[in-house]
């Protein structure tokens, strides 16, 4: 099955089929719209714009300071930051150093910090000061040699022999080192996947699979995106594959503006969309429950966002539902991930948009469901199974681990681990991670369809379920809910909503009432790092 089924018949003039990649590295990309929109403002961060021409300047000093401290095409740098001018810079001036980023979530404790140093074998190191403590710890047992400190404003901290960004810019020549890129082998980017179920893999992400994402994610929504006059609210971290792809990235592409702000807080989110008027806004399910329900979202002028994707975790159709009868605004849920650089399906402004699907695969995308058991036969239309993928935008396969790439990448297909179904249109339906499903005597249950009722509670902000062990059924559901504010519910009338709205086998046994659930750094719920908590009791 290609995907693509009866959609196209509908819309047979829409998009692309299938795109062509220029044989072009990031830098590249960048030095062309530097070249095209030289005074259009590139980056926005708390009212300092920074413009093209400024932008390809710096990233050319960077990359520079590199060369002149011994960085040789293939070394890893390492950037540790939150959503900053500096990102952008470093990203760049590192590829155009002919350098591999890596990119590490700065919520990294010293054990995860420290095992993706090792890992990588990175020896240089772009960090945000506040976290310069934390890799000091770990430094000696690494092979980190350089380390280059950000700060966002003035701070009398000692970084004894390490050298502030504005200081390794300083050391710059002004010249570059010829550098002989090939777009569609060398890596640019290890994307480190979350480790949440298991020993985090580096994905490696070349040139051209993310150029090529960037590409297919334009030409999916060229009929929104208007070259060099859109302004795209950054909150999504830049170091997670989503915002780097879907913010950075493609802004830069398009010669847009990015408006960086470098963590979600809902007023200062609010008053950045009051006072810069972003016209797209990438975000995630938590992002637009926040905003949802803020008591005066539509006295901000969100009605000013015309693109609204959604990524990285379900979006529950009430949640959509509620967000879009509130503002204006309609959301394009999306389905992607590391390995994928990360976008291969998103719901189309040009064709019917289904609540609950994660829409169409994006061009030059094939896709297909494969049975749960060995994934060697293709199921039938409208059955469970497997996703599994095939498209420029796939990785290269894990660093390091040869094991692991020959179990995910098969004959050219990127196996996900999302168990899903493809309906009669080529629409796709996302049920649930394979490691999440819940086996209760004998019964499959995704805990997505049970969420999916909580949600649609009046009393129910957040909920997921997990399966506990049970002597007896094997396992039992047990759903973990955060109220509203102002709202209450109890354990009796979730069990008893439940229900009345799904089968016998699905309801919970055990629903237990939080002020917050454990989320990454994107907003995504931790569902299996709250199981394991759990298990420990």
């Amino acid at each position: 099955m290609s995907g693509e089924k009866n959609w196209r018949k509908h819309y047979p003039d829409t998009i692309a089929s299938t795109i062509e990649i220029p044989e072009k590295s990031l830098p590249q990309v960048l030095q062309e719209t530097t070249h095209r929109h030289p005074t259009n403002h590139a980056l926005s961060f708390y009212g300092r714009k920074i413009t093209y021409e400024q932008l390809s300047f710096q990233v050319t000093a960077f990359a520079s300071a590199l060369q002149v401290n011994g960085i040789k095409k293939g070394d890893r740098v390492a950037i540790m930051l939150p959503n900053c001018p500096q990102f952008v810079i470093s990203y760049y001036g590192a590829l155009t150093a002919g350098a591999i980023v890596t990119q590490v979530n700065p919520m990294s404790v010293e054990r995860e910090l420290e095992y993706i140093l090792i890992d990588s074998a990175a020896e240089t190191l772009v960090v945000f000061d506040a976290l310069y403590p934390r890799v000091k710890t770990v430094q000696q047992s690494t092979g980190l040699k350089q380390i280059i400190v950000v700060s966002l404003q003035p701070t009398d901290q000692d970084f004894g022999p390490d050298a502030t960004f504005e200081d390794f810019l300083s050391k710059s020549s002004g010249q570059l080192l010829p550098i002989q890129l090939d777009p569609v082998n060398d890596v640019a980017v290890l994307q480190y996947t979350g480790g949440t179920t298991g020993r985090s893999k580096g994905a490696m992400l070349t040139h051209r699979n993310l150029l090529a994402n960037v590409i297919q994610s334009y030409e999916f929504f060229k009929h929104d995106i208007e070259i060099g006059k859109e302004r795209y609210l950054t909150v999504i971290p830049l170091f997670h594959v989503f915002g780097m792809t879907s913010c950075m990235n493609l802004s830069i592409f398009t010669g847009s503006e990015s408006i960086m702000l470098p963590r979600f807080d809902l007023e200062e989110v609010m008053n950045t969309i009051k006072t810069e008027q972003p016209t797209v806004f990438p975000g995630v399910p938590t992002m637009y429950v926040a905003l949802t329900n803020h008591p005066n979202a539509e006295d901000y002028g969100i009605d000013s966002i015309e693109v609204c994707n959604s990524g990285s975790a379900p979006m529950p159709v009430e949640l959509l539902n509620e967000f879009e009868k509130k503002t204006g605004s309609k959301i394009l849920e999306g389905y992607g991930l590391s390995e994928a650089s990360p976008t291969t399906h998103c719901n189309p402004t040009f064709a019917e948009r289904k609540a609950g699907s994660v829409g169409i695969g994006l061009p030059s995308t094939e896709y297909k469901i494969m049975d749960l058991a060995a994934g060697l036969d293709e199921v039938p239309t409208g059955e469970l199974g497997e996703v599994v993928v095939k498209g420029p935008q796939v990785m290269k396969g894990y660093w390091n681990m040869p094991e692991e790439t020959a179990h995910a990448l098969r004959d050219g297909w990127l196996y996900t681990g999302d168990i899903g179904r493809v309906d009669e249109d080529g629409y796709l339906y996302i049920v649930d991670r394979k490691k999440d499903l819940i086996i209760a005597s004998g019964y499959n249950i995704y805990p997505r369809d049970i969420e999916e009722v909580l949600y649609e509670h009046p009393s129910v902000q957040e909920a997921v379920v997990i399966g506990m062990p049970d002597p007896y059924r094997g396992e039992s559901v047990k759903a973990v809910i955060v109220t509203k504010a102002g709202k209450a519910a109890s354990e009796d009338e979730i069990i008893e909503y439940c229900r009345q709205n799904m089968a016998a086998y699905k309801v919970p046994t055990i629903v237990e009432f939080r002020s917050q659930l454990p989320k990454t750094s994107v907003g995504k719920i931790l569902r299996r790092a709250l199981r394991d908590e759990l298990l420990k009791k």
